[in-house]
């Protein structure tokens, strides 16, 4: 069957070829009972596909269920996917079929899968391994026959590493993973959805269609849509009843579009009142940036230590190995702040205080400096002799040597 006619049995508009080519990839699976995942944002028009694959499929003369496993309550989601024993749980004044028994011979279509809790992961992952399940409350095992194609509008490896979905699931259902595109990759597509939907309208309400304006159908094509297919769907019929005037203008579209505007420019700093995002590289900007201050607050401790003695030697053997560490460790990410901006953050008074260029520039001149006067001041406190300085110091008296001839002390 050639893609045109599948488009027009299944109600599917658009000729953006990543669309075709997930079309392509249901016909082609459709003849197997490979377990098929369908990916792509909530309103792409996801629940086209699973339909596709079941009509095409040798189970079509079979059961399809559809199940919108976001909407079933999390204490009866399994009670409803495979079934109950009469008695099982309060409630249960009669034994019930689930999903997965009523469908067998069929497909099911598992919508928003993610959101299945992991004890339910558990029980349907023996079924697409084993075909097999457990009633709830009983122990007789009930085998099946059904062909699973899953759907989802996240990424699931994110919720595979927050602990949300099982892994060996996740690879169970994407044998064949088909990819949605959003609208906004689909610019050609739009103007043709507008179309449809002003006409199915205009015929629903017995009023002539919608008719945009040059400017208008780029302002159209040129808006994210985050809600996709549904959201252009929705705006078209809002605009259909309340206006008068069937030529909308771009002003007259705009004042429909939600007033957030969204861009695909990439953001390297954003902050908000309530939240701050940090991406990897932001965090180590943050942490070089942070060890400069510390270093600093470090320097100040070391100087009044040096003038009040009575503080002990330990201490300030102590201080200066720290220095030195952390002189180190910032002189390591120092490269990565190279030609980047980074944003202050504020102060506990409120106040944003700006990152003075000249101080990060002369760091490591003012830490050899007071490397110098340490050494120096051990020098004298100890009459010269090198080995009693060094042990002072924290150092090698080997270390101490290289010092001073580098230092010229």
């Amino acid at each position: 069957m050639e893609i045109q006619t599948i488009k027009q049995r299944f109600g599917i508009i658009g000729n953006s070829p990543q669309l075709t080519r997930a079309i392509e990839v249901a016909v082609q699976v459709a003849s197997t009972d490979l377990t098929v995942l369908v990916q792509g944002e909530s309103g792409v028009g996801k629940e086209s596909f699973p339909k596709i694959i079941h009509q095409m499929s040798a189970r079509k003369h079979g059961a399809y269920i559809a199940v919108n496993c976001g909407a079933i309550p999390e204490g009866t989601i399994d009670s409803e996917l495979f079934g109950h024993e009469k008695g099982s749980f309060t409630g249960a004044h009669e034994a019930r079929k689930g999903y997965f028994e009523v469908a067998d011979g069929g497909t099911i279509f598992l919508d928003e899968v993610s959101e299945l809790p992991l004890s339910t992961q558990v029980r349907l992952l023996r079924v697409l391994e084993s075909g097999e399940f457990l009633k709830v409350g009983s122990s007789k095992v009930v085998k099946t026959n059904v062909r699973v194609v899953a759907a989802t509008n996240i990424d699931i490896s994110e919720a595979i590493q927050k602990g949300k979905f099982r892994q060996d699931l996740f690879y169970r259902l994407n044998t064949v993973p088909i990819i949605i595109p959003p609208l906004r990759r689909r610019k050609e597509d739009i103007y043709l959805l507008f179309r449809k939907f002003s006409a199915d309208f205009a015929e629903k309400y017995r009023m002539p269609p919608l008719q945009l304006s040059e400017e208008a159908r780029e302002e159209l094509m040129n808006y994210r849509w985050p809600g996709n297919i549904r959201q252009l769907k929705n705006l078209t019929e809002q605009i259909s009843i309340i206006e008068e005037n069937r030529d909308i203008s771009a002003n007259t579209l705009r004042s429909y579009l939600p007033q957030t505007r969204y861009n695909d420019l990439p953001v390297l700093y954003k902050k908000s009142d309530e939240e701050t995002s940090f991406s990897e590289r932001d965090l180590l900007y943050k942490v070089l940036f942070d060890m400069k201050k510390d270093i600093n607050d470090l320097k100040s401790v070391v100087g009044q230590i040096i003038k009040d003695r009575g503080e002990g030697e330990e201490q300030l053997e102590s201080n200066y190995r720290l220095l030195k560490q952390l002189d180190s460790n910032t002189d390591d990410l120092s490269g990565f702040s190279e030609g980047v901006e980074i944003k202050p953050e504020a102060s506990d008074n409120g106040y944003n205080a700006p990152i003075e260029e000249s101080e990060i520039l002369d760091e490591s001149l003012s830490l050899q400096k007071k490397e110098k006067e340490l050494i120096k001041k051990a020098l004298d406190k100890h009459h010269g002799k090198r080995k009693d300085a060094a042990h002072e110091l924290g150092i090698s008296e080997r270390t101490l040597y290289r010092k001073i001839k580098e230092y010229d002390i």
